[in-house]
């Protein structure tokens, strides 16, 4: 590979990392949900947390949208994509890490191409 395709290639890498910041956000969610699902159960716990991420998000986009009625189904298909990858990516790597077969990934063909485009570094682990 050229010195202009690495510095590229690290470049785009670089682009693609999430701020550390973010994975401590992501750490003090889990933690709280964590402590309430030890007194109200893991699906209890679940169920509030998607309906919170949906009440927040629908602020997000009416608070930011120039159009909300034009854009709604747009955003619908946007969000529910970005959500299905998202438990993929993590029913992935959990399964991995916990020696479980979750079947077959909806992200294999991503994940083989990745592999044969050269190594990519992790995403900072969630705590659990």
């Amino acid at each position: 590979m050229s010195d202009e395709n690495q510095t590229q290639a690290a470049n785009e890498s670089a682009a693609n990392q999430l701020d550390p910041a973010f994975f401590t956000v992501v750490n003090e969610y889990l933690e709280l949900t964590n402590r309430q699902s030890k007194q109200q159960g893991l699906k209890r716990i679940s169920m509030a947390s998607l309906f919170a991420a949906a009440r927040f998000n629908a602020h997000v986009y009416l608070a930011n949208a120039s159009d909300p009625g034009r854009d709604r189904t747009d955003f619908l298909n946007y969000m529910t994509t970005l959500y299905r990858r998202m438990l993929n990516e993590h029913l992935d790597g959990l399964g991995h890490e916990r020696g479980i077969d979750v079947g077959v990934s909806e992200l294999a063909a991503e994940y083989a191409a990745a592999a044969a485009a050269g190594p990519v570094s992790p995403a900072t682990p969630a705590a659990e």
